[in-house]
């Protein structure tokens, strides 16, 4: 099937993996992003970055 589109089979395997992961990414943002809406709350994840974030912001600042 796969030599009918002109795909190898580990071409294919790596396309495959590659859309998996696309798809796990959007479906996990699409779920915050409602989660968000609904409670108003923010994420531990979220929370988390903002911390690591300000960190980075001011290491930058004193260099």
């Amino acid at each position: 099937m796969w030599n009918e589109l002109g795909i190898s089979g580990g071409t294919a395997i790596i396309i495959l993996i590659a859309l998996y992961y696309v798809i796990k990414w959007a479906v996990r943002n699409g779920i915050k992003e409602a989660y968000r809406a609904i409670t108003g709350e923010k994420t531990n994840e979220d929370i988390q970055n903002e911390k690591e974030l300000k960190e980075l912001g001011s290491d930058s600042e004193d260099q």
